[in-house]
C-alpha cells in the first residue's frame, strides 16, 4: 500500500490560474489519485510507515510543504522544500505550456507535436528534480513525480 490515497491541495492565497493551467492541475490530481507510488522510508533503523498515505501540499513561509499522515490523520512526516532549486524548471514549464496552449489554436499537428515533446522533456526534468529533492524523505516513481511537479508549479504562484 505504498500510495497516496488522499490529496489535499492548499491553494489559499493563490492568484486565479488560467483555464489551461487549471485544467493541468485537475488532470494531475485525477491521474495522481488513479495511479501513484509513494512511500516514506524508515528513519534511524525503524520500520517504514505503512500506507496508504494522505498528503497535503501547501506553501508556508515561501516554502513548499509536504505534510504526510495516515488515512486516519495520524502525523507521519512533514518536510519543507525551497522553491529555489525548482525556479528555472517552473519558469520553463509555464513558458512551454503557454507555447503549447497557443500552438494548439493555430499550428499544424507536426509543430504541436514538437512543442509537446519539449513540454514533456521539461516536465520530466522537473519530476527528476523533485525526486532528488525528496531523496531520503519520500520515495516516488517518475509518473508520481511528474504529477506532483505539475502541482508544485501551480503552488509556486503562492510563494
Amino acid at each position: 500500500m505504498t500510495r497516496i490515497s488522499r490529496l489535499d491541495f492548499d491553494d489559499t492565497g493563490l492568484p486565479p490560474s488560467s483555464p489551461e493551467i487549471e485544467q493541468e492541475r485537475r488532470v494531475a490530481i485525477h491521474d495522481l489519485m488513479e495511479d501513484n507510488s509513494f512511500a516514506l522510508p524508515g528513519r534511524d533503523g525503524e520500520t517504514p510507515p505503512e500506507g496508504p498515505f494522505a498528503l497535503r501540499l501547501a506553501v508556508r513561509d515561501g516554502r513548499l510543504v509536504f505534510d504526510t499522515t495516515t488515512e486516519a490523520g495520524d502525523k507521519l512526516a512533514e518536510f519543507h522544500l525551497s522553491f529555489g532549486p525548482f525556479r528555472q524548471a517552473i519558469k520553463d514549464y509555464f513558458q512551454i505550456c503557454a507555447s503549447y496552449f497557443e500552438a494548439v489554436k493555430t499550428l499544424p499537428p507536426g509543430q504541436i507535436e514538437a512543442i509537446d515533446m519539449a513540454r514533456r522533456g521539461i516536465h520530466n526534468e522537473g519530476a527528476r528534480l523533485l525526486q532528488e529533492r525528496l531523496e531520503g524523505k519520500a520515495v516516488l516513481d517518475i509518473d508520481t513525480a511528474r504529477r506532483l511537479f505539475t502541482l508544485v508549479c501551480v503552488l509556486s504562484q503562492a510563494k
